[in-house]
């Protein structure tokens, strides 16, 4: 891949920025590509060119602005393998989960597109004689979708097509770190008929482009994905104009294994949400609470099962089963927290170093056992492949400790026993619980969480509903 220079999307033209950042693919440290900094201007023009588009796209009946979208998924289908590819260099995610993500994204956009005629309204009961009540979904006005980097293309579409679907216009702004994917796609909404300043793209950092969108009076909803610190940073931007927030924030989601767990089953759905993505995914197992008559060989089974992972640069290898990490702050974080819980007593089962493979972040697949409850490894956000483990004496005990967690986004739980699965249900605080299975979300869900694990929420009807607004109209006869 050659490293092209990439150009902000505004009003339908591709504009050039002076000011570049330079993206390097983190498994090798090669240069991939150069993108803007989008200058003041440019994040002006582009709100500009959403709010001038707003009124006459939202004027369109839902099933037209679904079929844009159909058209995009048709475009992203077309040229899946290449896009693909490019998440695997710049985010170095291993081929097989960047095809996932490609395909993921053309579904969800004509998923959404489906919506179109089940947008709806409500008629209330008055209380006054020959009156009329109804509620009625508008759209918000101008969004701003600030994206992450750890599923950048597909959290293009989870933001742009509620948006675009609701009536709403939208300016996006990707990731520094993993921006070109998303550039590629303007490309391809380039080749279809999506009216003019419909969808923009503007790069940049966030301190400067994130900014300059979240605290903009033209903004009507700023939906972010990323860190807890950043998101509390955008709703300080945003509270001068009381602009809507729709935030999904950081994790440390829980997985509990029962002494009647399948024990192979608990294992490799646990191992596959630690590694996904090489840990760096905010709804992965961040830490385990097992029963202690199992603890002793379900940590055997999982060491081994660590061990056995493949990693390494997917983008010279397509058998890999995890990359590197996102850049150098990202390992030295992990293998920060990594020396801290040894040096606080947790037992180092396999792992725990560095992988010297010559360029890039990688870090050896890690498993900690003996972890206590006050741990910083148990109560921070790792972002990488490491697996704490904790040994508790009954399921009370671990739904406490679970609970006992300023995040509140995802859980899991193992076990064979139906009245335990059902009080997990009831007791644990998160907004999705995973029952035998890996930490993954359907797109017709509702993916949200509890206190710092964000505000609002995606996906489904719900997710499509906090992009719009309701309008309560009386009508006296």
């Amino acid at each position: 891949m050659t490293a092209t220079i990439y150009q902000n999307y505004i009003d339908n033209a591709f504009m050039p920025s002076e000011q570049l950042i330079e993206v390097y693919n983190p498994a090798n440290a090669q240069l991939l590509g150069r993108v803007p900094e989008s200058p003041v201007e440019h994040v002006e023009r582009a709100i500009a060119a959403a709010r001038q588009a707003q009124k006459g796209w939202a004027a369109k009946p839902a099933i037209e602005r679904a079929g844009y979208l159909r058209q995009i998924a048709t475009k992203v289908r077309a040229n899946a393998e290449r896009l693909a590819r490019i998440i695997t260099l710049e985010g170095g995610k291993v081929p097989g989960l960047a095809q996932v993500e490609v395909n993921f994204t053309a579904d969800y956009l004509d998923y959404m597109a489906e919506w179109a005629r089940r947008l709806e309204g409500e008629v209330l009961t008055s209380d006054r004689a020959n009156e009329h009540i109804f509620l009625m979904r508008k759209p918000l006005g101008v969004v701003a979708g600030i994206l992450p980097w750890n599923f950048p293309f597909f959290l293009i579409a989870r933001k742009m097509a509620p948006a675009l679907l609701a009536g709403n216009t939208i300016v996006i702004k990707p990731s520094e770190e993993t921006p070109i994917n998303c550039y590629e796609f303007a490309k391809l909404v380039a080749e279809t008929d999506l009216p003019a300043g419909v969808f923009n793209v503007v790069g940049g950092k966030g301190a400067s482009v994130g900014h300059g969108l979240s605290s903009h009076a033209g903004i009507d909803l700023v939906s972010f994905t990323g860190s807890v610190a950043t998101g509390a940073r955008i709703m300080a931007a945003a509270a001068p104009n009381i602009t809507k927030l729709n935030l999904e924030l950081g994790g440390k989601a829980p997985a509990i294994v029962l002494a009647d767990a399948d024990l192979d089953l608990a294992v490799n759905a646990i191992v596959a949400s630690r590694v996904i993505n090489t840990g760096q995914v905010c709804n992965c197992a961040e830490r385990v609470y097992v029963e202690r008559q199992v603890a002793d060989a379900f940590v055997d089974k999982v060491a081994q099962a660590m061990a056995a992972t493949r990693y390494g640069d997917p983008s010279s290898r397509a058998d890999l089963d995890m990359g590197p990490l996102i850049n150098q702050a990202g390992l030295d974080k992990v293998a920060q927290m990594v020396r801290t819980a040894v040096g606080q007593g947790a037992q180092l089962v396999t792992g725990g170093q560095v992988a010297d493979l010559g360029a890039g972040f990688h870090y050896q697949p890690t498993v900690l056992a003996g972890c206590a409850s006050d741990m910083e490894i148990m109560r921070k956000e790792i972002f990488g492949p490491v697996l704490p483990i904790q040994v508790v004496d009954d399921l009370d005990e671990a739904i406490a400790l679970a609970n006992d967690s300023e995040y509140g986004l995802t859980s899991s739980l193992y076990t064979r026993d139906l009245n335990a699965a059902l009080k997990a249900c009831r007791e644990i605080d998160f907004g999705e619980t995973y029952i035998n299975r890996e930490n993954f979300e359907a797109m017709q869900g509702f993916h949200a969480g509890a206190r710092k694990s964000g505000v609002g929420g995606a996906d489904g009807k719900h997710g499509l509903y906090e992009y719009m607004r309701t309008q309560v109209v009386y009508i006296q006869g």
